[in-house]
């Protein structure tokens, strides 16, 4: 999978039902802002190494955060570390929101 992916191409995967989508926002950003993307599962991206290796590999992961940037990029790192296909909203939730 490439390294992101637009939020267009998000709901189609969602659509298909063959995605693992995960909030990785930090804590004081989901708190501040605890509405995300439906069927998202948040998950600390303090402790990606704790929680990495629980997750399916039978299909694709899809991550975001709340631009889409360096706290995406990192966990996207830890995960591929993983061997997991993993890749994150360009944009991050910012650009969910504006997508709707």
């Amino acid at each position: 999978m490439a390294d992101t992916i637009t939020p267009n191409e998000l709901q189609d995967l969602l659509a298909a039902g063959n995605v693992t989508l995960l909030d990785v926002r930090r804590r004081a950003d989901r708190d501040a802002a605890p509405q995300g993307i439906p069927g998202a599962t948040w998950k600390d991206p303090e402790l990606v190494e704790s929680w990495g290796d629980e997750l399916p590999r039978e299909k694709p992961v899809v991550i975001y955060c709340v631009r889409g940037g360096s706290v995406s990029s990192s966990v996207q790192s830890s995960l591929r570390g993983k061997n997991l296909d993993v890749t994150f909203v360009a944009g991050g939730l910012a650009a969910w929101d504006v997508s709707k």
